[in-house]
């Protein structure tokens, strides 16, 4: 199995919150080695917010924040919400939507399931499923 790059959407006092990933505060990157999912690095998301804390809603946005995580070889993105646009990042992302709020039961639960991540990425070169992990895996098509 290859090395799989995830990035986590989170607030500042790393939790998982109900923005869309685009809105997180930062992007944790993790890289699942051997058999784990470690923690590489940590990202500011500076389109979050301007200096006063309103969201901010550029048209390049989405594909600003594509490039920062493709330039991290990112293939797998996790939050608890993602946009309507979702659909548009389908073809350089696996998007998983996860219950958890914590980032470390977050990384446990994906480390379970992780073949079923590695058998997306195998078998799709593009228009990833939407993966959402509860108790168990869901995987659907994205509208």
């Amino acid at each position: 199995m290859k090395n799989i790059v995830f990035a986590f959407g989170l607030s500042n006092d790393n939790l998982f919150t109900d923005n869309y990933f685009g809105d997180s505060d930062k992007f944790a990157i993790y890289e699942f080695s051997d058999g784990t999912l470690n923690l590489v690095e940590e990202l500011s998301n500076v389109l979050k917010a301007d200096e006063k804390g309103n969201l901010i809603h550029i048209n390049n946005k989405r594909e600003k924040i594509v490039s920062q995580l493709k330039s991290r070889n990112v293939s797998v993105m996790v939050s608890r919400k993602f946009s309507p646009f979702l659909r548009k990042v389908s073809d350089d992302f696996i998007p998983v939507i996860i219950e958890k709020e914590n980032p470390e039961q977050v990384v446990e639960i994906l480390t379970k399931n992780i073949n079923w991540i590695n058998d997306e990425l195998k078998s799709r070169q593009s228009g990833h499923m939407l993966f959402r992990i509860k108790t168990g895996v869901l995987k659907s098509a994205i509208h």
